[in-house]
């Protein structure tokens, strides 16, 4: 008993830990554009880890993106390292000069977002298919950092019930 409430302590105190913020101290003079890093092709290789770090699973993604002016599609194909694939069709509409919206199927409501020199954040809530079928609904806050003019890293803290039970760590690249 006494080893489950020091885990659920753990647990708990890892889920209240500190994230990004948009006012932290920038590390380069980099400017983050969606607009201008997805448009074209971009491939992205990541990984889902659970609370306790144990990586639950691994994907590598190929993205076409489309800039309009004012929309930037981009056209997500998942491929998952048990071989099971995944579309996901964002469509992300430019707010303001550093402001977005965007949708996607399963997307629930809006995702927002806004840059913020080299620095992307965006929230949403999802509802996202599992290995066993079934359907888990979780919110992200979903962090972007321009490395270089060609890569991305990406971390999102996954959110059930207001609860951190993990994470998504990607790194995009521009081809």
């Amino acid at each position: 008993m006494k080893l489950k409430l020091t885990a659920l302590a753990c647990a708990f105190l890892i889920g209240c830990g500190g994230a990004p913020d948009l006012d932290d101290p920038k590390l380069s003079s980099r400017n983050l554009n969606l607009e201008e890093f997805f448009e074209g092709k971009t491939v992205a290789r990541g990984q889902f880890q659970d609370l306790f770090g144990n990586v639950q699973r691994r994907f590598d993604v190929n993205i076409q993106g489309t800039w309009d002016g004012q929309t930037l599609k981009l056209v997500e194909d998942f491929t998952y390292a048990d071989g099971s694939t995944e579309q996901r069709i964002w469509t992300l509409k430019k707010t303001g000069d550093d402001t977005w919206i965007g949708s996607a199927p399963g997307v629930i409501g809006e995702a927002k977002g806004e840059e913020r020199g080299d620095t992307f954040n965006w929230a949403y809530r999802i509802d996202l298919p599992g290995r066993d079928g079934k359907v888990m609904r979780v919110d992200f806050d979903d962090w972007m950092w321009l490395l270089s003019d060609d890569r991305v890293l990406n971390r999102a803290y996954v959110k059930k019930y207001g609860i951190t039970i993990g994470e998504a760590i990607i790194v995009f690249e521009k081809l």
